[in-house]
């Protein structure tokens, strides 16, 4: 019974020795499987004119700024505007007691009177002595004392009227109106103050809202390139009325209207060695408000044949250099280092590394690898998705 059961197991571990060797050799004989290609969609590069533009910083300042103030002394009796209000030119801002100056301009007017009369007696004897000195009657020494006295007499009646003058001036002057029109700030003085005494008491600000000035800085090492691009005839020159501007906002849009160039300085800050550029734009509803920093897209020049990628197919290394996937004939990806430029809408402009007819991939980046083949894709078109809509 032991030789039985002795041959039994010699029996089955030739079994499993025999069934372990034909599953090996079975697994050998299976084909490896392939894994299977990646798709992707690309975008055939084409030249067309681009847009040169300059993304500057800069800041919101009113193109008119009028300090309010007092032009005479007195008590403030009331102010008139509300405080934030905008304001039209020659508004009556604050009213400033005017009973001291009605009595200055009753008093000049009175010393006007004084004076008429002084010169009317002085006439009358300058032309009594003229017809008498004929007849030797008055001596021509009286003649010409009673002419010297008709001559100061409307010297008096000069600086009289004058007089008058300044002091209805002082009276227009206790009321405060506006200078210019826009918005006016805070009251810098409440009713009761007194105002105006030996300096021009600044009462409130007005200032400009619409249009609105943005001025930016770009440095001279910028420009001396764009000068230097222009000259070789890389670029086209954009003229200054022309030029697009555009306002970035802080929360990254696009500022609805358009601005233009004004001017660009002619002197370069010592300090930053950049150069300042004004722009205007339109603010009808007074959106944008002076001290605020802000960002300028500027359009300079244009690249007659230049190239441009979507945003969506930039990859950038561990170093931060920019680079795309590049498809070739043969189906194979190849990564591009390229070296960008400016920002137009949702693409980079690339002024190095790619050329006209590479294909781009903009779309399965994520499982194109280096050196590996990919199977490319049809572009979505946009006629049959506008058909599916119709229908």
């Amino acid at each position: 019974m032991s030789d039985t059961f002795t041959v039994t197991l010699r029996r089955m571990a030739l079994l499993a020795l025999v069934g372990s060797s034909l599953g090996g050799c079975s697994a050998s004989d299976e084909p490896e499987q392939q894994a299977p290609v990646p798709h992707v969609r690309v975008e055939t590069l084409q030249l067309q004119p681009l847009a040169i533009t300059s993304e500057l910083n800069g800041r919101i300042l009113a193109p008119r700024t009028a300090q309010v103030r007092a032009r005479v002394a007195g008590v403030v009796l009331k102010r008139v505007y509300r405080e934030g209000s905008d304001v039209k030119q020659g508004d009556v801002l604050f009213q400033i007691d005017p009973a001291p100056f009605k009595a200055d301009l009753d008093s000049a007017q009175a010393a006007l009177a004084r004076a008429d009369a002084t010169r009317y007696q002085a006439r009358l004897q300058e032309q009594r002595y003229r017809e008498l000195v004929n007849d030797k009657a008055v001596s021509g020494q009286e003649y010409d004392n009673a002419k010297a006295s008709l001559l100061q007499a409307n010297a008096a009646v000069a600086e009289a009227k004058a007089a008058v003058q300044r002091a209805r001036l002082n009276l227009g002057y206790a009321t405060v109106t506006a200078p210019i029109a826009g918005r006016i700030g805070r009251a810098q003085v409440t009713e009761g103050a007194l105002v105006g005494q030996n300096e021009a008491t600044p009462l409130a600000t007005i200032e400009q809202l619409d249009p609105i000035h943005v001025d930016v800085t770009q440095s001279t090492r910028e420009i001396t390139a764009l000068r230097k691009a222009l000259r070789a005839g890389q670029l086209q020159r954009v003229d200054a009325d022309q030029a697009r501007v555009t306002l970035i906002e802080d929360d990254g849009s696009a500022y609805p209207l358009p601005g233009k160039l004004l001017f660009s300085d002619i002197q370069v800050d010592p300090s930053t060695n950049q150069i300042t550029l004004r722009s205007e734009f339109p603010n009808p509803n007074l959106d944008l408000l002076p001290g605020s920093y802000v960002r300028v897209r500027l359009a300079q020049a244009v690249q007659p044949q230049g190239l441009s990628v979507p945003q969506r197919a930039i990859l950038r290394d561990s170093a931060g250099v920019p680079k795309v996937l590049v498809v070739d004939a043969q189906s194979q990806v190849s990564e591009r280092p390229v070296v960008l430029g400016s920002v137009q809408g949702d693409r980079w402009v690339v002024r190095d590394g790619l050329a006209a007819g590479d294909q781009v991939v903009v779309e399965g980046l994520q499982h194109a690898k280096e050196g590996e083949r990919v199977q490319i894709d049809p572009a979505p078109q946009a006629t049959s998705v506008t058909q599916h809509t119709g229908q």
